[in-house]
């Protein structure tokens, strides 16, 4: 057991709620006032911040995030990370194929430094922990605090920290809409927000609520994803809507930025750590012949009018913060 989780279970012995993840000093994080808001700040080295939501789990919203970060890294020549904010049940690790990459280094100034693949970096609390089905069992107070350390303690700029650091960070958030939604949004300068759902009733009526707690938040919806929208028939090509209509979703008042069918190739590429975005760019071919094809140009779409609305009036990447 290296030193980094030596000082995270120890951490989680004592219960030491100032630094739950065991980080040496290196400044304060912003602390939560007894009355009134904290002033949000910018995220170091980071330009921008989009976070993937959805008030409902299982309904592929880190899916979602690993391949919009792909889609505009690759599409945009843009330097994208991934913070996977999940602290009780983190996919990035498996999405990305870093579940037995180790544990991050830090800098010399004890910040985390965030580990890569694909082009990707990323940072999670799975990477902090000894293996896939450790627990995390922490009350309130010990997530908020260690929200606040994976927000701030992370050098996105890399190891030696003299890189250009992050136009764009991609928040992978946990479902519902408490602690964490609460911590992120009271704390960042969050530039917008992607909506992520199913098209049953059951899943958009926590959407609401999501959509409803990011503008209480200040946060902007930029739009929609509807994902597992519908399956084709590989004999007929023929779009049967398993979970419904997507009419109920057309009623949010968001903008439906695209519609993701079923595609095996999506979750495949999941379990095995390659985003299917990665995959399709690397084949040039129809994987998953034509559910792969709209698959591929719905993404595509999204992260196009993703970035456009990050970037309003121009394609170029803004100054830093």
């Amino acid at each position: 057991m290296n030193s980094t989780t030596r000082r995270f279970f120890n951490t989680l012995r004592t219960l030491r709620h100032e630094n739950p993840l065991g980080l040496p000093k290196s400044g304060e994080p912003p602390m939560m006032p007894r009355r009134g808001l904290p002033p949000k700040r910018g995220i170091p080295h980071v330009k921008k911040v989009v976070a993937v939501a959805s008030g409902k789990g299982g309904v592929g919203k880190s899916t979602v995030a690993v391949n919009l970060a792909f889609s505009i890294a690759s599409r945009k020549r843009a330097r994208v990370g991934v913070l996977d904010l999940d602290i009780f049940g983190p996919s990035v690790p498996k999405l990305l194929g870093l579940e037995t990459a180790g544990e991050p280094h830090l800098t010399p100034t004890g910040a985390l430094v965030p580990l890569t693949n694909h082009g990707l970096p990323a940072m999670s609390m799975g990477f902090l922990l000894p293996g896939a089905d450790a627990p995390v069992t922490w009350r309130g107070l010990m997530v908020q605090k260690a929200v606040q350390q994976l927000l701030f303690d992370v050098d996105w700029r890399g190891a030696d920290a003299h890189g250009p650091g992050l136009d764009l960070l991609v928040i992978d958030m946990p479902p519902g809409t408490g602690d964490v939604p609460l911590s992120l949004g009271q704390l960042v300068n969050v530039d917008g927000s992607v909506i992520v759902s199913t098209p049953q009733d059951v899943a958009l009526a926590d959407v609401r609520k999501g959509i409803a707690a990011f503008h209480k938040l200040s946060i902007p919806t930029i739009g929609l994803v509807l994902n597992q929208s519908y399956f084709l028939c590989p004999s007929c090509n023929t779009p049967h809507r398993l979970f419904g209509s997507s009419d109920a979703a057309k009623g949010l008042g968001v903008e439906l930025l695209g519609e993701l069918p079923l595609t095996p190739g999506v979750s495949t590429g999941g379990d095995a750590g390659l985003p299917y975005a990665l995959l399709t760019s690397r084949s040039g071919s129809e994987t998953d012949g034509l559910a792969g094809h709209q698959w591929r140009e719905a993404m595509t779409g999204v992260a196009e009018r993703v970035w456009g609305a990050l970037h309003p009036g121009t394609g170029n990447v803004t100054a830093p913060r």
